[in-house]
């Protein structure tokens, strides 16, 4: 088979093209034989060491395809199913995959192996973050940044769906008017406006009592400074680079505000989680409620390229490899 390797961590250059043997299913296991691999920011962190890996190491955590064999014990999928990961293990950057079966959903009618592989991690972040990390609730204002990505694209439909007032970040004119399609009632272009200003401009100068963060750095002011009183700093991500620490004392002078930093991980920790979480994206889809952009697709041989487009925020909506 082939995958994509590394040996060293560092920029998109490390990552190579290798033939590998074709993997056996062990007891526990599906092999899957890949029609798309998902492409993420946590990819990166994973890549340039800022998430360590044991090297050498593969590279990927979500994928689609069919089931080609199963291990001993399987009763949960069968060959010929269609199945969905979005939760490792790592290497799923490669023709053929091993999942372990408790960690694999099934792809309803529907829903097609690109759509899934696009969709899946990314949907099941907006799902843990709007319903179950600080549930929002209809009729409130919340900011959500780099609104015109993966994950960005799906809160903001999935929030509008839920009745809020959405408030979202965009980096240009053109990705402001994709945000705004998806049904935002506001959309600050961070990189020419200030972003507090305009929430608490917009909130009547209340500002707002959740903020979706995925941006890192950059951001992490202006998110601070575009809390309400006693609202919700969530922040899942590091696109610009790691936030900074935060002083318990300052969330306290600045309203008695909660900062949280939650991974997909724990709030999938269980098959039965998996699934609750997996199935609610899939039903948004199939509803309409949610459409998936697939903003841009790479061969599995132009990994690099992929890891370049991403980095410089060049690529919209969700990205694939195709094998």
């Amino acid at each position: 088979m082939r995958a994509i390797r590394f040996t060293t961590t560092g920029g998109p250059d490390v990552l190579d093209l290798v033939e590998l043997p074709d993997p056996q299913p062990g007891p526990g296991q599906i092999l899957v034989r890949q029609v798309a691999v998902g492409v993420n920011y946590i990819d990166t962190y994973h890549r340039s060491g800022l998430y360590p890996l044991s090297l050498p190491s593969g590279l990927g955590m979500e994928g689609a395809g069919e089931v080609m064999a199963a291990g001993e014990g399987v009763e949960r999928f069968g060959p010929g199913d269609r199945v969905a990961f979005a939760s490792g293990p790592i290497g799923a950057y490669s023709d053929l995959h091993l999942v372990d079966a408790r960690r694999a959903v099934r792809i309803p009618e529907g829903v097609d192996e690109r759509t899934a592989a696009a969709a899946l991690l990314k949907g099941m972040t907006a799902e843990f973050l709007l319903l179950r990390c600080r549930p929002l609730r209809a009729g409130e204002p919340v900011l959500i940044h780099a609104a015109a990505g993966g994950v960005g694209q799906i809160l903001v439909q999935w929030a509008r769906a839920l009745g809020a007032e959405v408030i979202a970040t965009a980096g240009s004119s053109a990705k402001a008017d994709r945000v705004r399609a998806l049904g935002a009632h506001h959309v600050i272009l961070y990189g020419e406006q200030d972003v507090a200003a305009e929430v608490r401009r917009i909130t009547g100068g209340a500002g707002v009592p959740v903020a979706y963060d995925s941006v890192g750095a950059s951001t992490f002011e202006g998110t601070l400074a575009s809390l309400a009183r006693r609202g919700s700093f969530v922040s899942f991500g590091n696109a610009s680079g790691s936030p900074p620490a935060v002083e318990p004392a300052r969330l306290m002078r600045m309203g008695s505000l909660f900062f949280t930093r939650p991974t997909l991980g724990d709030y999938v920790s269980t098959t039965e989680e998996l699934d609750a979480s997996a199935a609610a994206v899939f039903s948004r889809i199939r509803t309409g409620e949610i459409s998936i952009e697939i903003g841009q697709t790479f061969p599995l041989s132009q990994a690099r390229t992929a890891h370049e487009a991403l980095e410089s925020r060049q690529t919209v909506g969700s990205t694939l490899l195709i094998p």
